[in-house]
């Protein structure tokens, strides 16, 4: 009598505990159909080193008072005070900006 009892009481809770998650479902089903989707777009994508960008990897090195020196098709300069003196940075205009030589 007590398997009975305890696998009646199981069932019931199993029950019970499964009517609210069904009723979860149900409301959520027509909230669904008012929610706006974000519209993306596409941004064109980068071709070589923004001057921006040769900037704040100077600053990142150490450099302070960073400018633009120069910019060519192969390469940007940025020139900047250093611990001592002012120093020179090259980065090569491609994308990512990597450095040439300092």
């Amino acid at each position: 009598m007590s398997h009975f009892l305890a696998k009646a009481s199981l069932a019931t809770l199993i029950a019970l505990s499964a009517i609210p998650l069904a009723g979860s479902a149900a409301f959520a089903a027509p909230q669904t159909d008012f929610v706006v989707k974000a519209q993306y777009y596409h941004r064109p994508p980068v071709h070589g080193c923004s001057p921006m960008e040769a900037i704040r990897k100077a600053r990142y090195s150490g450099l302070r008072d960073v400018r633009i020196s120069n910019i060519t098709p192969r390469r940007v300069v940025v020139a900047g005070r250093y611990r001592h003196g002012w120093d020179r940075m090259t980065f090569a205009n491609v994308r990512g900006c990597p450095l040439m030589y300092r």
